[in-house]
């Protein structure tokens, strides 16, 4: 996949672009399908499909005062997109100055003219430009104009609702890691690099990898099954997310024991996929309830995690 991140490097339009414009933050399955459109569309033309997403996402310019939390870093947006088989990724700096731009103006002189657009695909629900005035008629109106299909794909979701980032978002933050699977596609996950902590799982007789995530978006904290990928290797894991209120902790952290590995990871990236919530984090009266608690945990976490597969991305 070629990235370019801002317009002016795009060298030429590209032959026969078939687009899709949004966010697309988490990459769930109504992304998925789109991206699956524009590609097969793409194929049948002869062309290339071309994804349009913006960094940093526009809530956070427009927005900036709003605890907005992305589902994914733009780096694992980017990954993800990737794997959905896409030819080109155009990421446009975002800022107000852009988000003025008439909606008109974005489709001729940068969807037309500087990608070369001759299919657009969007979502059902697309709106876009200042004061969300592009929709799906004027897309049109400007299709019949300029020379390109419009086409909006239906609702992807289950019986009752769509999927949304929004969903995604709100599952996550109640600790559904199990609920959000069948909209991701895939396990949610955050990774970070492993930093030293205060040592207490060594202490406790369970060493973990203290992660320093660099996701916005965390589950609620309390204790997982959890699938940890490191540098060419998967492993079984029980994570805790909380600040630990047995020894009065003031931060959150992400803590990863991993079950039958002995390794020195300091300095390590890790990535933690989250396969099922265990329980939320309490305070125990003393170390000897902790120590029992956590035992109880990882023999969950043995029983959640045997016949468990690691599912990174939706085929």
């Amino acid at each position: 996949m070629l990235i370019y991140r801002t317009i002016e490097e795009i060298p030429a339009p590209f032959p026969h672009a078939v687009v899709t414009v949004g966010n697309f933050d988490g990459v769930h399955l109504g992304h998925r399908a789109i991206f699956k459109k524009i590609s097969q569309v793409a194929a049948e033309l002869g062309g290339v499909s071309v994804v349009v997403t913006f960094t940093p996402h526009p809530l956070k310019v427009l927005a900036a005062e709003r605890d907005f939390r992305l589902i994914t870093t733009y780096a694992e947006k980017e990954r993800l997109i990737a794997e959905s088989g896409i030819d080109v990724l155009v990421i446009v700096p975002f800022s107000r100055a852009f988000a003025a731009i008439p909606a008109e103006k974005f489709v001729r002189d940068i969807l037309v003219g500087s990608i070369g657009m001759k299919s657009l695909v969007i979502g059902f629900d697309y709106v876009f430009g200042r004061n969300r005035g592009g929709d799906v008629n004027l897309l049109r109106k400007l299709g019949e104009e300029i020379g390109f299909s419009v086409e909006v794909l239906d609702q992807v979701g289950n019986d009752e609702t769509g999927f949304s980032s929004s969903m995604v978002r709100e599952l996550i933050s109640t600790g559904d890691v199990r609920g959000v699977v069948p909209l991701l596609g895939r396990y949610f996950s955050v990774g970070g690099e492993v930093v030293h902590g205060f040592h207490r799982g060594k202490q406790l007789g369970f060493p973990t990898a203290n992660v320093k995530v660099e996701e916005d978006l965390l589950p609620k904290p309390g204790v997982y099954a959890v699938k940890v990928e490191g540098d060419g290797w998967v492993c079984n894991g029980a994570c805790n997310i909380g600040n630990n209120p047995t020894f009065y902790g003031s931060s959150v952290t992400v803590e990863a024991h991993l079950l039958d590995f002995d390794a020195d990871l300091y300095g390590s990236s890790l990535r933690i996929y989250f396969v099922e919530r265990v329980r939320d984090e309490r305070e125990f009266p003393d170390v000897f309830s902790l120590q029992e608690a956590i035992r109880n945990d990882v023999s969950r976490c043995r029983e959640i995690l045997a016949n468990v597969s690691l599912i990174r991305h939706h085929e």
